[in-house]
């Protein structure tokens, strides 16, 4: 398993915008192709107040590029972050990290 680490820092005044699309389009279509959500926060203490952190879950790399590679091709993905996007990019910075379970953790 490879775990995703994924944190969005929205661009000025669009943290409600960018959480609507993961709440009303993002979740279902990644569900839709194969993407496992394992959850969604934004920072309570520390931190900065716009970003969005979030971790998904593949069986390897593969799985994941296969599975982004069909979710960004998807007319329905396309046509949601246009729509999004009006007014302007949701995000003004995103972090990737990929993280690989330890022999130890509790999540394999």
């Amino acid at each position: 398993m490879i775990y995703e680490l994924r944190i969005y820092q929205a661009a000025p005044g669009k943290l409600d915008a960018l959480l609507a699309r993961f709440r009303d389009h993002t979740s279902a279509l990644f569900k839709k192709h194969g993407i496992t959500e394992v959850g969604y926060w934004l920072n309570h203490v520390g931190g900065r107040s716009d970003e969005l952190v979030y971790m998904l879950v593949f069986d390897d790399a593969a799985h994941r590029d296969r599975a982004f590679a069909a979710f960004l091709a998807d007319p329905d993905w396309q046509r949601a972050k246009a729509q999004s996007e009006v007014d302007g990019l949701l995000t003004s910075v995103i972090t990737n990290r990929f993280l690989k379970p330890t022999d130890f953790s509790p999540l394999k």
